[in-house]
């Protein structure tokens, strides 16, 4: 499931092809066919994300909300538009551009107070200039649950996944099955701090680094990592591989049915 770096980076991509012009919307699958109906020909006037979700707004009051779940997926392209497949749920197209939706969880026309009911269930995003952390640690600093599966629960902390749970936690030696109410203020805010800097660097680039200047492949004479996920990373996806810093074995663990990636040596308890 994408990150919340590609959610807002969908958003800023919508909004940089399709913003301020009429825009053809359809639902070759046939789906999304009558809310595609109502749209069509209007502006795209407004993108948003928050977590994992993506906003497009359509003139003042109508929004289509799209969760891209396990298998959704985004695909941009430039004008002519090919036929589409009947694959394709939504469909975006101008005269100079056109995008596919295929597979997303949820894809739906809703109105500014459903809009609203969405963002109201879901914790501070870090990519948001809105986002307050001290809500997130307000919930984090009563909770017996460790710190990696509070990450990873979107009421929380809107966006983050398991590649940025993993990484933050190392980069910072938190030991990922620490009790929320263990981590101190003063860990938290460092927490936070590299998640919003670590998250607009993927937005960025497009793809999740997360080592050190000093932990690059250039810098250690290591080969660069070689992974469909892309990026340079200290953990994740890095089981029984020897860690960037102290040499032991990173391990790994199934934690709320989500795989966890540590490095003993570097984050203990």
């Amino acid at each position: 499931m994408p990150e919340g770096h590609t959610i807002h980076r969908l958003a800023r991509d919508y909004a940089e092809r399709f913003s301020g012009r009429p825009t053809r919307v359809t639902s070759p699958q046939g789906k999304f066919s009558d809310a595609a109906a109502l749209l069509d020909r209007t502006e795209l006037t407004a993108t948003e994300a928050h977590g994992k979700h993506l906003f497009l707004g359509f003139r003042d009051t109508d929004w289509v909300h799209i969760h891209l779940g396990l298998f959704g997926k985004v695909g941009f392209g430039d004008a002519p538009a090919p036929p589409p497949t009947d694959t394709v749920r939504l469909r975006l197209a101008n005269t100079t551009s056109y995008v596919d939706l295929r597979g997303p969880t949820t894809c739906a026309l809703i109105t500014d107070a459903e809009k609203q009911a969405v963002h109201d269930r879901l914790g501070p995003d870090p990519l948001r200039t809105d986002a307050d952390p001290a809500v997130a640690y307000g919930r984090i600093s009563r909770s017996r649950t460790t710190i990696a599966a509070l990450l990873m629960d979107q009421k929380i902390v809107a966006g983050v996944g398991n590649v940025y749970r993993a990484e933050v936690l190392f980069r910072h030696g938190i030991d990922p099955y620490r009790a929320g109410r263990d981590v101190t203020p003063a860990e938290w805010d460092a927490l936070w701090t590299d998640l919003v800097a670590l998250m607009r660097e993927g937005v960025r680039n497009n793809r999740i680094d997360t080592v050190r200047p000093e932990h690059t492949p250039e810098a250690m004479g290591r080969p660069p990592r070689v992974d469909d996920h892309g990026g340079e990373v200290y953990v994740y996806r890095r089981a029984n591989m020897p860690c960037h810093i102290c040499g032991g074995g990173i391990r790994t663990a199934d934690l709320a049915a989500r795989n966890l990636f540590w490095c003993p040596g570097c984050q203990r308890s």
